[in-house]
This record gives structure tokens, C-alpha cells and sequence, in this order.
């Protein structure tokens, strides 16, 4: 998978009206439990135009301009309206499911249900990164894991990544046992001194 932009945006325009769409936490959190990914994105493989009008207007940055951009569909033939939205609405939705981290095994286990999924991102904006509730809706679910790991990140360069040290060369290694008995010797025989 590829990293997407961290301002992922998608235009739609048609006559004069423009709409900007964002894959963001809330839009993702809403389409899937109205819809079940499967059923969403078997609605967007059949061009459904109920769900595809919920989509624009759920991952719309202005509403205002997503009923503006639907009513300048209206009455137009299917076959136009396809052309100016399906392809942009396909990768907006696959937008919705974040990226993995490059090279990243599969997690084990049973795979989440993308209800938890998506509770778990608002948790971790809310929580680890200190992100105002509005800042955790609006960022998209690939900006919170990013944003997650670069805190990680942060941490282990701070406060160490939990791996056990390498060995470091310690000078007392070299030191046999008889110097240091010869070196204790030492200390009692001046402790001693330094009594009477």
C-alpha cells in the first residue's frame, strides 16, 4: 500500500459547482454503520445513487457545497453523472480504511470489527496525541495512524524503544579478582588506621 497525503482531499466538479470531499474519521465511522463496508462499497461498485449522494454529502468539508454539486446533477443522464463522480467516490471510500505501515505484519488474532476500528482511532487522537474531539472527526483514518506513530517515535527516541542495551565495554571487566581483594585488603588496613 501506499502512504497517502496527510491532506487527503477529493474535487468533484461539474458546471460551475465544486465539492471537496475528505475521507475523514467521522464520514468513515458514519457510511459504516449505516452500511457495512461490503454493502458500501458493493453500492459504489453498482453506482447506486441513493448511497452515492449519502457519501458526498457524509465526506463533504461543506455542506453548502455538496447540495449545490447534487442539485447541479439533477436531471442530467446517469452516464454523465458516472463520469463526473463514480471514480472519485470509489477512491474516497477506499480512502476510509487506513494504510498500513509499510513492510508490516498481519496482526495476530481475530481481525476487528471496523465499529472498534474506528472507536479505537478517536481514542487514540483523544488520548495519546491530545487532539480536540473536532480535530479527531476531521482527520482522516490514515492521518491518526500516522500521527500515532510519529508519537511512538517520539517516545523511543526520548525514552528508549524497551530493547535491551547492547553491551557496553565496562573497564571493571578488566580487573582481576586478586587486585580487587588486594584493593579490599587496602581499605580495611586504613579504615583501621584511621580508628585507633
Amino acid at each position: 500500500m501506499t502512504f497517502r497525503l496527510a491532506h487527503d482531499e477529493f474535487t468533484l466538479e461539474h458546471g460551475g459547482n465544486t465539492v471537496i470531499l475528505r475521507p475523514s474519521l467521522r464520514a468513515a465511522s458514519y457510511l459504516e454503520a449505516r452500511y457495512g463496508f461490503e454493502t458500501l462499497f458493493r453500492h459504489v461498485d453498482e453506482f447506486n445513487l441513493t448511497t452515492i449522494r449519502e457519501i458526498i454529502l457524509a465526506a463533504s468539508q461543506t455542506r453548502q457545497d455538496a447540495v449545490a454539486f447534487l442539485l447541479c446533477l439533477a436531471g442530467k443522464p446517469l452516464s454523465l453523472i458516472h463520469n463526473v463522480v463514480a471514480a472519485t467516490v470509489a477512491d474516497l471510500c477506499r480512502a476510509f480504511i487506513p494504510t498500513a505501515e509499510p513492510n508490516s505484519e498481519p496482526a495476530p488474532g481475530k481481525p476487528m470489527p471496523w465499529p472498534d476500528v474506528y472507536r479505537e482511532l478517536y481514542r487514540t487522537a483523544t488520548g495519546w496525541l491530545h487532539w480536540t474531539p473536532a480535530e479527531a472527526w476531521a482527520a482522516t483514518p490514515t492521518e491518526i495512524n500516522e500521527a500515532f506513530a510519529g508519537r511512538i517515535a517520539m517516545l523511543k527516541a526520548i525514552h528508549g524503544n524497551g530493547e535491551p542495551d547492547k553491551p557496553v565495554h565496562d573497564p571493571r571487566a578488566e580487573v582481576s579478582e586478586t587486585d580487587v581483594r588486594t584493593g579490599l585488603a587496602q581499605l580495611r588496613a586504613s579504615a583501621k588506621r584511621g580508628s585507633q
